[in-house]
């Protein structure tokens, strides 16, 4: 029979009950009302005995812990369940990040919960390091260290949202030691003997692309979305905000570049895109596949990158695929390379590169546009 007893210098009420082997315990009951003190006391009791019979399964635990929470809290104690969780961290995110973010949270939430299988229906402790760890290792077996570290990444800024909430004590995830980098297929700069060779098997347009991206760092998906608004010939400046990191930046424009736009027939809408053929093909399709294809296949063209076959190697479509050691995002890491080998200080190329970090939200006031053109200027001419 389970009693009640107050320390002297308590307010709250001490439940005094039988554990499953007979010995006798105390628990604070959290409360000050005798009453419910008295049903929390109750219930610890109830569940003792059920323990020393045998029939206090989890979810029968979970159930008096959810009717004791309801007792002192006056409201019930959500669910949390693995799936449960990562379900409704899943639809705050959709208020919280664009839509490409959230498809990504998306996949490794649905490849989670698959790898569980029975287990995700488990309260959100039983998700320990063991079970990440095995998570990541499925994983690694059939993509790349990048992608999987990515992963491992998303679950840990999931549960650090349920530590704060306090579902569980400890962001296991973070336990979970992240994979290194192969070696082989890393992204590299181009030299400039390659950037002359892929704008001498460029289009146009795609000319125009490259030495943007070379000489300003901004990603493919955020030069295919360029329009005349964000260019300003006279100041010679580009004005734009990005799509990953929400940064607005003013960049000088290079001489080649502004060459290249001067050229340009802007027509009479300034909202008309810079490259046309581009903003369709991003706009058909978000995650931006096509042009990263296209540039690909200029890459080919120009002898630096192999022809992609499925058949090849005996490799079918779900194989992990080898990352080539070039892409368009190499032109970021070249114009790294080249500002920092013209002397261009490291906070001054972080900014223009847009490369968040401490150095640069700290001094960022101090960059000045003169600077950056300066530093810009002391880049190469890839068309000379």
């Amino acid at each position: 029979m389970a009693s009640l007893r107050r320390l002297p210098n308590s307010p709250y009420w001490i439940a005094c009950f039988t554990l499953p082997d007979g010995r006798r315990t105390q628990r604070s009951t959290k409360t000050a009302d005798r009453q419910e003190a008295k049903r929390i006391a109750n219930k610890f009791e109830d569940a003792s005995e059920d323990g020393a019979e045998g029939r206090l399964t989890e979810v029968q635990a979970r159930k008096v812990i959810a009717d004791i929470f309801a007792i002192s809290n006056r409201n019930n104690l959500p669910s949390s369940t693995i799936r449960d969780f990562m379900n409704s961290w899943l639809k705050r995110k959709e208020l919280e990040a664009t839509e490409k973010t959230c498809q990504r949270y998306k996949t490794v939430v649905t490849q989670l919960l698959d790898y569980l299988g029975p287990k995700a229906n488990l309260d959100t402790a039983h998700l320990t390091s063991k079970e990440i760890t095995g998570f990541r290792d499925d994983l690694a077996g059939r993509l790349t260290a990048g992608t999987v570290n990515l992963s491992l990444k998303i679950l840990r800024v999931a549960l650090s949202q349920a530590r704060r909430e306090g579902i569980v004590d400890v962001n296991q995830a973070e336990r979970v030691s992240t994979l290194k980098n192969r070696t082989t297929g890393r992204r590299r700069p181009f030299t400039l003997a390659e950037l002359k060779k892929i704008l001498d098997h460029a289009n146009h347009e795609w000319r125009g692309m490259i030495l943007m991206g070379l000489y300003t760092g901004l990603r493919l998906s955020d030069l295919a979305t360029l329009t005349w608004l964000n260019a300003d010939l006279q100041r010679q400046e580009l004005t734009v905000t990005t799509a990953k990191t929400g940064r607005r930046q003013i960049l000088p424009l290079a001489k080649p570049v502004l060459a290249y736009l001067e050229n340009l027939n802007s027509g009479d809408k300034p909202d008309q895109p810079l490259f046309p053929e581009a903003y369709g093909a991003r706009t058909r399709s978000q995650y931006g596949g096509t042009l990263s294809n296209q540039f690909y296949q200029i890459l080919v063209a120009a002898g630096l990158a192999n022809k992609r076959t499925h058949e090849s190697l005996e490799k079918g479509r779900g194989a992990r695929r080898e990352l080539n050691a070039l892409s368009f995002h190499s032109l970021r890491h070249t114009a790294t390379s080249l500002l920092k080998n013209a002397g261009v200080s490291d906070v001054v190329a972080r900014d223009i590169i847009g490369h968040e970090s401490e150095a640069v939200s700290r001094n960022y006031t101090h960059i000045d546009m003169e600077t950056k053109r300066k530093a810009v200027d002391a880049m190469p001419d890839v068309l000379s």
